[in-house]
């Protein structure tokens, strides 16, 4: 993404931008989408055509993945945490963003099963699944989300694309939404989600850690880590609602699985 191409102020007000300033955000953001749908549309391609072959398909698969979780993944957080917070105040938009929220959760679980796909052609499927779900999802955002964000005098587009600038730099320098895997259980049966957190954890070696992302406060499961691992595990939120809970989770010492 372009750095530094607009500036604003805060994400649910106008400010000092100007309707300008608003559309050339708008096409930005529309260029940025072309950019993210053709990066992975050619990856999965190429996969297909690897795996028709009869190639080595893991490097490519691989190549994939890494693009998925450090440029497609990190977008996807970067907008709701502005574009689609803006949204929420705009009448008549609630459907839509409860709908693209759920696309998102739905796209982490196609890369997370890509990520753990056995052989060739269970790579391709998963990846299709996400080229299509991706491609899909981009459409509707820019067909009945951006264009009603750009023309509604409650929201600063610019602002907006600006503050998801400092976001995507954040996560260049600090790995918030890149360098630490996110594990999002927000379509996970509820009685499921503590043993697949903890499987996350016990996974984990000293030092390295995981983003919980929830749809409520888990501070139950909290209470669970303090009772059952106190001293070995670190509990740092990143996000604190009202709709989304972001809890980097990291282990500190070893660790005994439940």
């Amino acid at each position: 993404m372009e750095k530094n191409m607009v500036s604003g102020e805060t994400a649910g007000s106008r400010a000092s931008t100007t309707h300008t300033t608003d559309i050339q955000a708008y096409d930005a953001i529309l260029a940025h989408h072309r950019a993210l749908v053709d990066g992975v549309t050619r990856r999965v391609e190429m996969l297909a055509k690897t795996v028709a072959a009869d190639g080595n398909f893991q490097p490519v698969a691989a190549e994939l993945i890494a693009y998925l979780t450090s440029d497609v993944s990190p977008h996807a957080s970067a907008e709701e945490r502005t574009l689609y917070q803006a949204a929420e105040t705009v009448a008549g938009l609630d459907g839509t963003v409860s709908e693209m929220t759920e696309e998102h959760c739905l796209l982490a679980n196609y890369i997370e099963q890509l990520t753990h796909a056995s052989n060739g052609e269970t790579s391709v499927v998963h990846a299709s699944n996400i080229n299509s779900l991706f491609s899909m999802h981009v459409d509707k955002e820019n067909d009945e989300l951006l264009p009603i964000l750009r023309d509604s005098k409650k929201v600063d587009l610019a602002g907006l694309l600006h503050q998801m600038h400092h976001l995507m730099e954040t996560a260049d320098t600090n790995g918030d939404l890149q360098q630490d895997r996110e594990l999002d259980v927000r379509n996970l049966v509820p009685a499921t989600r503590h043993e697949t957190i903890f499987a996350e954890y016990n996974a984990l070696s000293p030092g390295e850690s995981f983003i919980l992302i929830n749809d409520h406060d888990p501070k139950p499961l909290y209470y669970q880590f303090e009772a059952e691992h106190a001293g070995n595990y670190t509990w740092d939120y990143l996000e604190t609602g009202p709709k989304v809970w972001r809890v980097r989770i990291g282990a500190t010492g070893e660790i005994r699985p439940r």
